[in-house]
C-alpha cells in the first residue's frame, strides 16, 4: 500500500509541523487495526508525503521522500480512564488553563488560543480541584465532521493529544508528543457537548506517560488514548525531533 498525504497549515502544531494527534490520527486511520503512531521527525506542512506499508515487518511508515516521519505498530489500548467531571466543572477547570496565560506554541490547532472558533479545536484542559486530572470542555464543529456528521477519527485522535499535555508533570517546559495510541468507543456527531480529561501515568527522566479520554453528554466513554511525551533538551527547538 502506498498512499500520497499531505499535512495542511491549519492542523500545524508548532508553526512548521503539524499537530501530532492530528498527523498520528491520520496514519492510523489508513492502517485500519489498532496501533500506536511513533513520530520520528517534525510532520511538514504542504510537503507531499507518502504513506507506505511494510509487509515484512507490519509497520505503516509515513515518509518524505525516504525519510521517516512516522511509523505505526500494532497495539491495543488498555487504559482505564478516570471519572470525569461533569461539563460545567470541566468549563471551570478550563478557565484555568495554562495555556491561556503563557503558551509556548499559541497556533496549536487543539489547544492554540490564537486559533479562531471553527478553525482549531479551542480545548484549553485545566486542572479539576482535588483530582490530578485536567478537564475541558469541547464541542466539535460542523467542518469536522464526514459525510454521515461524524467526527473523522483524526480530530478525535487530536482532541486527545494536548490534554495529555497539560496533565504532564513539566514544570512550565515544552515537550513534543512522541507517541500516542487512541481507542475509538463509538462515533461522536458533531455539536455533541464533550468533556475531554487528562492525566498523569508515570514519569522517567525527561518522558511522561499520559492518559487521555472522551466523554459524552451522558458521561459515557467515546474514546481514550495513552501517549508519551518527551521534554525538550535545552535549547532544543519545537522544529527538532523530540526523541
Amino acid at each position: 500500500m502506498s498512499t500520497p498525504l499531505v499535512i495542511e497549515p491549519r492542523f500545524r502544531g508548532p508553526p512548521d509541523s503539524g499537530n501530532g494527534g492530528y498527523v498520528c490520527g491520520l496514519v492510523a486511520a489508513a492502517a485500519g487495526r489498532p496501533v500506536a503512531v511513533r513520530l520520528l521527525a517534525p510532520p511538514p506542512l504542504s510537503t507531499p508525503l507518502e504513506l507506505r506499508e511494510e509487509p515484512a515487518t507490519g509497520k505503516l511508515l509515513l515518509l518524505q521522500g525516504e525519510r521517516p516521519v512516522a511509523e505505526a505498530r500494532p497495539f491495543e489500548v488498555t487504559v482505564q480512564p478516570p471519572s470525569p467531571p461533569s461539563f460545567a466543572a470541566a468549563d471551570v477547570a478550563a478557565q484555568g488553563c495554562t495555556g491561556l496565560v503563557h503558551h509556548l506554541l499559541p497556533g496549536c490547532f487543539v489547544c492554540g488560543p490564537q486559533r479562531a472558533p471553527g478553525d482549531g479545536l479551542r480545548i484549553f484542559a485545566g486542572a479539576v480541584d482535588g483530582t490530578a486530572l485536567v478537564a475541558a470542555p469541547w464541542t466539535p464543529d460542523a467542518s469536522l465532521a464526514d459525510a454521515q456528521g461524524n467526527v473523522r477519527p483524526e480530530f478525535i485522535w487530536a482532541a486527545l493529544d494536548c490534554p495529555g499535555f497539560f496533565a504532564a508533570p513539566l514544570g512550565g517546559a515544552l515537550a513534543l508528543l512522541g507517541e500516542l495510541a487512541a481507542r475509538i468507543e463509538r462515533p461522536l456527531a458533531a455539536g455533541e457537548a464533550c468533556v475531554v480529561i487528562g492525566w498523569p501515568i508515570e514519569s522517567a527522566g525527561r518522558k511522561h506517560r499520559t492518559g487521555t479520554a472522551l466523554f459524552g453528554p451522558g458521561g459515557e466513554l467515546i474514546a481514550r488514548a495513552e501517549a508519551t511525551w518527551v521534554a525538550l533538551k535545552p535549547g532544543q527547538s519545537p522544529g527538532q525531533s523530540s526523541g
